[in-house]
Order: C-alpha cells, then structure tokens, then sequence
C-alpha cells in the first residue's frame, strides 16, 4: 500500500505544468515513454517484416542461379525485373497476413496493430499484382501460372503443418499420478513430434521459395524445358540440406564424440546420401549436367565433415555467415558448370 504521503505527492506532481515536475521525475517519465515507444516500434516491425533471415536466401539464390543460367541464352531483363518485383512483395505479404490471422508466433493484439497490419497487406498485395498483371499481360509467360499453383499449395501445406504442430504443442500432459511413465515418455515424444513436423514444414515451404530459379530462367528464355526443372531440382535439394544442417548444428551444439553425433543426426547423413543418390542418377540420365556435381562438393564436405570435427562452441551469427560464403559458392559453381556444360 502507498502511504498517504506519497499519494499526495505523486498528485501534486501530476497536477503541475511540466517546468513545475521535479527533473528527478521528468526523467523516469521520459525514460520509460521512450522504452514504451521502442517497444512498440520493434513490436510493429516484427508483425510487418519477415522474421526468417535464412528465407531471403532460399528466395534470391534460387533466382540467381535461374536469371544467371538464363542470361548465357537471353538477355529479356524486364520481365526479370517484374518477376522480382512481385516475389520480393508476395514473400513480404506473409509476415503480416499471417499476423493478422493468427497463424504466427507474433500476432495482432490491438485494433491499431489490426489496421497496421491491413494496411501493409493492401499495399504489398497492391505492388504484388501490379508487377504480376504486367508479367502476365496478353498471356505472355503462361507457364507462370501452374508454377504459381504449385507455390501456393507448397505454402498452404507448410502452413497446414504447422498448424499441426502448434495444435500438437498445446495438448494437456498426462498428470505425473495419473501416468507417470507415459507422462515421462511423453516429454520426451512430444518435442521430438513438434521438432520433425517442424522440419517437414521447413521442407515444403522450400519447395515454394525454390520455385524462383525455374520461374526466373523461364521468364528470360521463355522455355520450360529439362533445363528449369534441374535448377528446380538443385536448389531444393541445396535448400533442404541447408536448413537440415542449420537444425542440426543448433540442435547439437553440446554434443561431443561421433557417435553421439551420429546417433542424433542419423537423418541428415541419410539426407546426404540420398542428396548424392539423386544428383548422380540425374547426371547419368542426362538431365543435369555431370559437371554441375561440383556445385554441391563444398556442401557435402561439409555435411560430411560435421560428424568427425572437433567440438567448438556454437556461434549463431558465425554459422549464418558460413551458410551465406556456402549458398555464394553454390550459386557461383551451378551457374558456371551449367554453362561450360553448353
């Protein structure tokens, strides 16, 4: 309880012009109005901008391999342009519909954050059509749509999945004396469950920012040929690996001793192995070409090499700068042998 003295006080205080308001209490004032302004504003930013770092990467590194691959044959740059354009609006449009509907970690709370978020959907939605209605114009570029058809089911299951999860999350727990042992196995379950629909969410999400590197080569060459499926093919797989490799490395970081390594990342190695099985089934069918192998050497080196390294400590940003010198090398190495290859 306040005592009465410092009610008192505290109303005379508030009650006074500001030049009347002891500096003492100006201060914390002003101290605490601009947290609160702080707060807000990195609230704000975080229900507009996209929060995924990583996911730029799989968006623009798709596209540069397609537009790179694509410019040794053409050299159409507007429609590039607007391809750009309206993936770069429709990636940012997710952040805040998906706020606004409740789907995401971050979640409108006022009616202020409400017609803030309505707001930036109208305007990345309005920039969004704008540079697709001049990409499609007259029915240039038709293959666009069912490629976009495949992107929107991609994105619908991943959010699908993680709706699963999310659901899978907020299940009561068996009480400890109701069932003790299945209370215990499930704690160790149930993040095991959320962990893999996580990944397989991550997984077809890929699929549709991948989408990119095809759309790009076909929107300069203007064919859709064995050509755009490969670099489809290759930047899932570089994708997948990646944000596998991510996973695992943050999952791990305390984990010492192949063994223990490979007991907790027997599914990556799987996923490397089966990385190498389709790479070279597609080389010795003459769907990629032999050469272009080279472009996923660094990777699984990498891959490979996390299994017998000497244990050091986990810096994230440290990892997030190795991942982007690894997605540069790639695209640099994928569009160098698909040219030479010609």
């Amino acid at each position: 309880m306040m005592s009465t003295k410092t009610q008192v006080h505290l109303q005379t205080m508030w009650g006074q012009p500001p030049s009347a308001v002891p500096a003492e209490g100006r201060g914390r004032t002003d101290d605490l109005s601009l947290a609160s302004d702080k707060a807000r504003r990195e609230r704000r930013r975080a229900l507009i901008l996209p929060r995924e770092h990583g996911a730029w990467g799989l968006l623009l590194v798709p596209m540069v391999t397609g537009a790179g691959v694509a410019f040794h044959q053409a050299s159409h740059i507007f429609p590039l342009i607007l391809l750009l354009t309206s993936a770069l609006a429709l990636f940012w449009l997710r952040t805040p519909l998906e706020s606004l509907l409740g789907t995401s970690a971050m979640r409108a709370q006022t009616l202020e954050e409400s017609h803030t978020l309505r707001s930036a959907i109208v305007l990345f939605g309005g920039i969004a059509a704008v540079a697709l209605a001049a990409l499609l114009w007259a029915g240039r570029n038709a293959d666009l749509w069912p490629l976009g058809a495949a992107v929107a089911a991609a994105f619908i299951g991943k959010a699908a999945i993680r709706k699963m999860g999310t659901m899978w999350r907020r299940r009561p727990r068996p009480s400890r004396e109701a069932c003790p042992e299945p209370s215990r196995r499930g704690q160790t379950e149930r993040p095991r469950s959320t962990y893999s629909l996580r990944m397989l969410s991550e997984m077809v999400g890929t699929v549709g920012l991948t989408a990119s590197a095809p759309a790009a080569y076909y929107v300069i060459t203007g064919e859709f040929n064995a050509t755009a499926w490969m670099l489809w093919l290759a930047n899932i797989l570089f994708a997948g690996d990646q944000i596998h490799y991510v996973q695992l490395r943050i999952h791990t970081a305390k984990i010492q001793g192949f063994r223990a390594k490979f007991a907790h990342g027997w599914g990556f190695a799987l996923g490397q192995a089966l990385m190498t099985a389709i790479i070279t089934l597609a080389c010795l069918a003459r769907l990629m070409p032999p050469i272009a192998s080279l472009a996923f050497a660094p990777l699984l080196f990498r891959g490979w090499f996390y299994f017998v390294q000497e244990p050091t400590p986990l810096v994230v940003r440290r990892l997030g700068w190795s991942e982007l010198k690894h997605a540069t090398a790639f695209c640099v190495l994928l569009i160098a042998t698909f040219i030479l290859a010609r």
